[in-house]
């Protein structure tokens, strides 16, 4: 199983970025899948999550209306576009692979991780 996770980058504040997130050695068509992200001493926190079909997404507060996540289940990956960033979502952003199908914000409900790729918005 792997996640291939790139697009990261240095943007400045009300910029965009789009992430993306290969997957390969899973039923990547039949699981919900998430993104999360880091911060410098702070805990890996949910950012986005979609369903197995895309028909569902769930979004933290923080990123609602700025970023969309979105799956293409024909290559494998799931995209994160973020837009009007803002120097607090800097941060390193984590695609994760979940066993079920629907959204999920915990952190348990996820099995597989990538490794992670860095976001920074200067101001």
């Amino acid at each position: 199983v792997q996640l291939q996770a790139s697009g990261g980058g240095l943007v400045q504040a009300g910029g965009s970025l789009r992430l993306s997130c290969a997957a390969s050695g899973l039923t990547f068509s039949r699981n919900g899948m998430g993104w999360f992200r880091q911060a410098p001493g702070t805990e890996r926190e949910f950012v986005a999550a979609i369903s197995s079909s895309g028909g569902d997404t769930k979004y933290a507060d923080s990123v609602k209306g700025r970023f969309t996540i979105s799956r293409d289940n024909v290559k494998n990956t799931v995209y994160l576009q973020m837009n009007s960033l803002k120097p607090e979502d800097t941060a390193v952003y984590y695609c994760a692979f979940s066993p079920y199908r629907g959204t999920y914000h915990s952190l348990g409900n996820y099995a597989y991780w990538g490794q992670g790729t860095l976001v920074t918005v200067s101001s």
